[in-house]
């Protein structure tokens, strides 16, 4: 078995810094692990999956992976496999115990089976609707109840005493409707679109300006990745899938395909992707020898964690806030079909925030009205006093 590492041994030795490779290789921790792997029969997904959860089992699972001596796997729906076994030990009933299975294998587990590749919104998505769903239960059993028995009093209750989050439960709501497991009419209280925190222009401005002036100081890669934020209001786990093939670089012009049409980023938000293209980072390792990800993260063959990208971003904006308030204000500027098909979203989500600036500015219209109407009327009064009488 132990020649299906040669392929590992030889990528280490012909890294571009060999010694990085041999130093790693040389520590306790990856020499223990590399010898109970060795002592495996066979080297499998199944082989690495028994051997204890580690940051090395991982990274080596990806370099083997990389090198083509593993095929590849959807590593998010396996975790996400393994995660679920787990929280069924979550519910303390036997009878619900059998209805979260059921939501497992055939709402979560079915969509993503349906997937090419299980992505990290979905992966995060479907553990938090589960747990929710979880905690929803678990109280019916409380209250002596289940879900059979539900009514809008219970639903109501156990909303008013837990978090906002527990309105993600509208989710397996709609599936135990769906599948007769409780009675139809039932709803859960959505949440207020329109309420979260966004970054107003000015704010937008002054951070993209600290963004094109901070070369030197803040790293290429964070600052294209700011200036997709700012500029076109994309999500961190769409920045991160990015691959060269969605962007061209040459002398005369940049350009990044973000939906269905090319973009021209016009200097100075060009220079940042310029430097990326000529150093794209983790290169002197074998953690990356095909790639073609934009953001290479420090797992062999994969992109950069969206969250360690929100994480670096946070220490300049809130990319949440900034993405919000970006897309607030292009909704004034063109139609919303064209801003879908430009950036990559779809219609019904760009509507939503035009909606919501539709309704901003009919505020804001109403504000000043209800200020000239104040204006009018006291400018009457003051007349009416300094009439003769």
């Amino acid at each position: 078995m132990a020649h299906d590492l040669i392929p590992l041994a030889t990528a280490l030795k012909s890294m571009k810094r060999a010694n990085s490779g041999i130093t790693w290789i040389q520590q306790k921790h990856v020499t223990d692990f590399l010898r109970n792997l060795a002592a495996a029969p066979k080297i499998t997904h199944e082989s690495f999956d028994e051997l204890p959860d580690s940051r090395t089992r991982e990274y080596v699972r990806g370099l083997l992976t990389e090198h083509g001596v593993l095929p590849r796997r959807d590593e998010l729906r396996t975790r996400y496999e393994n995660w679920s076994a787990q929280a069924l030990d979550r519910v303390n009933n036997l009878e619900n115990r059998d209805i979260i299975r059921r939501y497992i294998r055939w709402h979560h587990l079915r969509r993503m089976h349906q997937m090419d590749e299980v992505s990290r919104g979905t992966f995060l998505r479907a553990k938090q609707q589960v747990t929710v769903a979880i905690d929803l239960l678990n109280w019916l059993n409380g209250h002596g109840t289940s879900l059979a028995g539900l009514t809008q009093a219970h639903l109501d209750l156990w909303q008013a005493e837990g978090p906002t989050t527990r309105r993600i439960a509208e989710h397996f709501l709609k599936w135990a409707i769906k599948t007769k497991t409780t009675p139809a009419g039932l709803t859960i209280t959505p949440h207020r679109r329109g309420t979260s925190a966004k970054l107003d222009k000015t704010g937008q401005d002054e951070a993209l300006g600290r963004v094109i002036h901070s070369r030197g100081q803040i790293e290429a890669r964070d600052r294209a990745a700011a200036i997709l934020i700012l500029v076109f209001g994309q999500q961190a786990e769409r920045i991160a899938r990015l691959t060269w093939d969605d962007v061209t670089v040459t002398e005369e012009l940049v350009t990044i395909q973000l939906g269905t049409i090319q973009i021209g980023l016009p200097d100075p938000l060009a220079e940042p992707w310029r430097e990326l293209a000529a150093n794209p980072g983790h290169n002197l390792t074998a953690s990356h020898p095909n790639t073609d990800w934009v953001f290479r993260g420090t797992s062999p063959g994969q992109h950069i964690h969206p969250g360690h990208l929100t994480t670096r971003l946070s220490k300049l904006f809130s990319t949440r806030a900034a993405r919000l308030g970006t897309l607030h204000e292009l909704t004034k500027l063109a139609p919303v079909a064209i801003i879908a098909e430009t950036l990559g979203y779809s219609p019904t989500t760009i509507e939503r925030h035009a909606t919501d600036s539709a309704a901003a500015y009919a505020r804001y219209i109403a504000a000043i009205s209800r200020s000239v109407q104040t204006k009018v009327l006291e400018a009457k009064s003051a007349d009416a006093l300094l009439a003769p009488g």
